[in-house]
Formats: structure tokens, sequence, C-alpha cells
């Protein structure tokens, strides 16, 4: 085995981005993916077991102030069918989830002005106050370390916020400029100053990356230390710009779970739905490639399909919270099992 992955193995680092790339061009060699692949697993077993956690997904508004180039629900798509949730509707998704069996809760929209400090952080208040055994986590954009500080001390345990890439000029090409990457990655450090279990992630295959950006991705997931890393394939949607663009690897993006579970041996790491959606059994490789967390959708059902973040998502059957017990069998089929916890960050 190439002297670079054994050091990768054993120092869960390189020296620099030159280095990672190294060690992407070398996955190419099927030998070298299984081996890492196999110790990710280890890894994975070594600190959570067989334990898969679940989470609950709430997509709970589409309205979004962003443009971002790659997602369907992009400010300027006049086509997208907007919907935010009221309190009472994301109340009862909750409900469905407590009777699943669920104790975490991910409230995700997009950068949706209407949910200031003051409706969110009441929003917060009501699902904790509800459900004081669960945790909660946010997926709604960037934000002051002020409104952070607020959803904090309301009850909010958790934060995703993917960075998408850590590259500058590639973040340039994915983005109009008004958005900045240097903001975002503050964002994401704010997070953690506060005490959130923080999670950052990027697009596998998005327009213009090579693994030089990757390289990049992982320099910064080292740096941050995030407690939750989400990766998923690119995949286009039919009104944006890169509509005409391929979708990412499955392959390459299992081989980036391995990687980043031999980076950050303790991290809650999901195998997504983009992964579902370009592969059948994508998610159940992407736990064997070392991930240990999915994310059925709780959302009311005519409000899935409108969260399109991209095209062919899944939001029925498996995916959706009434296919549980067809997750569940999924899941046992490759030596796993779905844990009822909440699922914590190991530190």
């Amino acid at each position: 085995m190439p002297e670079l992955v054994e050091r990768f193995i054993r120092n869960h680092k390189l020296d620099d981005r030159e280095e990672y790339k190294k060690l992407l061009e070398q996955l190419e060699e099927p030998e070298t993916a299984e081996y890492l692949r196999t110790e990710a697993v280890r890894l994975r077993e070594q600190y959570y077991g067989k334990k898969i956690y679940i989470r609950g997904l709430i997509e709970f508004t589409n309205y979004c102030r962003n443009s971002c180039y790659y997602c369907g629900i992009n400010r300027e798509n006049q086509k997208a069918v907007r919907y935010r949730l009221s309190a009472e509707e994301i109340l009862a998704c909750c409900e469905n989830g407590w009777r699943l069996g669920f104790r975490t809760f991910v409230l995700q929209g997009g950068e949706d002005p209407w949910f200031t400090d003051k409706r969110l952080v009441q929003l917060v208040h009501s699902v904790k106050e509800a459900y004081p055994e669960c945790a909660l986590t946010l997926s709604v954009g960037e934000r002051s370390i002020d409104s952070f500080y607020r959803l904090r001390k309301a009850g909010a345990d958790r934060y995703l916020l993917r960075h998408e890439t850590a590259d500058e000029v590639h973040y340039g090409n994915l983005h109009p400029a008004c958005m900045s990457l240097p903001i975002r990655k503050q964002c994401l450090r704010n997070l953690k100053s506060l005490g959130f279990q923080t999670g950052a992630g990027f697009m596998v295959g998005s327009p213009g990356q090579t693994y030089w950006e990757l390289a990049e991705d992982l320099v910064f997931l080292k740096d941050l230390q995030p407690e939750m890393v989400g990766i998923g394939p690119f995949i286009p949607h039919h009104d944006t710009r890169f509509c005409e663009e391929p979708a990412g690897s499955v392959e390459l993006t299992l081989k980036l779970l391995s990687v980043v579970r031999i980076l950050l041996p303790t991290v809650l790491l999901p195998a997504t739905t983009a992964l579902g959606t370009l592969s059948a059994d994508g998610r159940e490789r992407g736990l064997m490639a070392g991930a240990n967390v999915v994310m059925p959708n709780i959302s009311p059902k005519n409000n899935r399909k409108q969260y399109s973040l991209y095209d062919n998502k899944l939001c029925e059957n498996e995916e959706a919270g009434e296919g549980f017990e067809a997750l569940k069998r999924r899941v046992e089929t490759i030596g796993y099992y779905l844990s009822m916890e909440r699922g914590d960050a190991l530190v």
C-alpha cells in the first residue's frame, strides 16, 4: 500500500492540499479504495458499533433569498411552487416523528427572510418544549452570530451549514458575486464557538470540480473539526443554469465518505438522499463506506416534491417516514440497525 495512504490512516491527516490530491488520485486503484473503505468501517464500528442514527427531516420552507446556481429553489426560479409550513404543521410533523421513534428533528429550509429571529426562536422554543428529550437541528443558512446565539439559547442543539466547496474560485463559479465563501466559513466557526454540534459538507462532482478543489475541502474540514459532515453527489435541476451538467459520481462520493471517516473518526456522517437518488442501493453503500446516519423525510407528503433542490429527489416510499419499517429492514440486511437514540456526536 502506498506510504501516503498508510500515513493518512495512521495520523488521520496529511500535510497539505497537494498530498490530499495525491490521496484522491491513488483511490482510483480499486485495491487502495477498498483498503480505505475497510479502515473507515472499522473506525465507525469502533466508535459507534453497528448503530445507524436516524433524523426526522422536516423541510419547512422552500423560499430562499439566494441564487445558488445549482439549486432548484433559488430565488430566480419562477417555476418553483413556494410554501411555508405553519408552526402547527411543523409540530404535527414532530408528533408523527415522535410516534415513529425519532429523537432528533431537523428543520431545514431555504434562507427565508420571513423566518426572522423572533419567529425562529419561538419555533425552537415550541419544539423543545413539546419534545424536551429530542435533539433539534437547524439548517437555515447563513445568519449573524447574534442570531445563532439566540437560536442556541432557545434550545437548538445542532446546526447544518454545508460549505459546498472550500475553494474560493470554485465557490465563485457556483454562486453569484453577492455570496461569499469567507462569510460562509466564518458562520461555521461562529456556530462552533457557540457550542452547536456543527455540520459542514460539500457536493461531489459539481461543475468545474477537480481533485484539487476536493483536496481543499478536506483541508478545511480537518481545520474546522465539525461534528457532522454532509456529502452528496451533485445532481442537476432542470430549472437551473447547470441543467445540462452531468451528475456527480456515486463511486467517488463513496470513496470520500471513507476518507472523511478516517479524517474525522467520530464524525456523524449521513448516507444522503442524493446517494439514494442516483443509486437504488446508494444509502446502503454509503453506510458500508463509513456513514452512520440516515435522514428519513417526515415533511407533509404534499410538500416533499416542492422542496426540489435537484431532479428526481427521493420523497416517497423508503425515504418517507411512513416507510420506516422498510428502511429498517434495508439497514438490517447489511448488518446494522437503526438506533432510536438522539445520536449526539462523540467528543
